[in-house]
């Protein structure tokens, strides 16, 4: 079992020294999330939080992803980073190739790029792009991110996107992983087609039944024996034994955090409180798993 160790939303100077200690503790990877906006009028409804509540977010600091992995990487040598996940849609996809194979150079290969749909409408308003193909537009990006990031030339002719042949430079050593998060069965199945899934938390009685489901379609794709990542939220994350119990159930990389900004209008931790609960999880799970 990989750990990786979730923190965001919180003051921006914790994360360098965060990181470090990550690292030190035994943790594989710093996930990091992505929004980019906060609409002053919204009816949308986030889809994991028991009420729909978006208000938590108000006022949230946020660290453009792209930004702040390479700053975590300068002081880390081996902690991967896996973005939590990038709202892909909403932007281009050549742009965010490059993004993505800078990043992936950048930090030496410890890039993990977890990707999805969004579910905020007024992302796709305030950045001019459609909300109904988000879907299709989003397997297209896949592919393009995956053309460009890889070397060489590649060109694209979609419904959506259509570019001629052109390279990026540098692109990475290794092939980018991308993990596709999201529950719906569109996700499930644009996970199983590519390198890992991505919970995002919720019921937790519904974990297994996304886990069968995402064996299953890549048993029907012919994927199975591929490598494949299995990145969940859990309570069972916090005992060694439920961490065998995830292990079994086939997850790769469990994330864990040790506080709930869903529910915090600021965040009251210390820096210093925050690495007492990274190094005693260190201790109590991740030495004993």
């Amino acid at each position: 079992m990989r750990f990786s160790y979730a923190e965001s939303m919180c003051d921006p100077a914790q994360y360098l020294p965060l990181a470090r200690a990550v690292e030190e503790a035994g943790f594989t990877s710093f996930v990091i999330p992505d929004s980019i906006c906060y609409p002053e009028v919204s009816d949308s409804r986030y889809p994991y939080t028991p009420d729909g509540e978006r208000e938590f977010l108000e006022d949230k600091p946020f660290i453009e992803p792209f930004s702040l992995i390479p700053a975590m990487a300068a002081v880390t040598t081996r902690l991967r980073f896996t973005t939590f996940v990038v709202k892909l849609p909403i932007r281009h996809p050549v742009l965010v190739a490059k993004q993505a194979a800078s990043v992936a150079v950048m930090t030496q290969d410890r890039f993990g790029f977890g990707v999805g749909a969004s579910p905020w409408p007024d992302d796709f308003l305030v950045t001019g792009t459609e909300w109904t193909t988000r879907g299709a537009r989003l397997n297209e990006m896949i592919a393009i991110v995956r053309g460009l990031t890889r070397g060489g030339y590649f060109e694209h002719h979609g419904k959506h996107y259509d570019f001629p042949r052109i390279k990026i430079c540098p692109t990475p050593a290794k092939p980018i992983p991308i993990l596709i998060g999201g529950h719906s069965e569109a996700a499930l199945k644009r996970a199983a087609r590519n390198d890992g899934w991505m919970h995002a938390g919720g019921d937790q009685t519904l974990l297994e039944a996304y886990l069968k489901r995402l064996h299953e379609l890549r048993v029907e794709y012919g994927r199975e024996h591929l490598p494949f990542e299995n990145h969940v939220i859990s309570f069972d994350g916090f005992t060694v034994d439920g961490v065998q119990k995830l292990a079994d159930l086939g997850v790769t990389d469990v994330i864990v955090g040790f506080r709930n900004p869903y529910y915090e209008a600021i965040d009251s931790q210390t820096l210093p409180q925050k690495l007492d609960l990274l190094r005693q999880y260190a201790d109590s799970v991740i030495a004993k798993a």
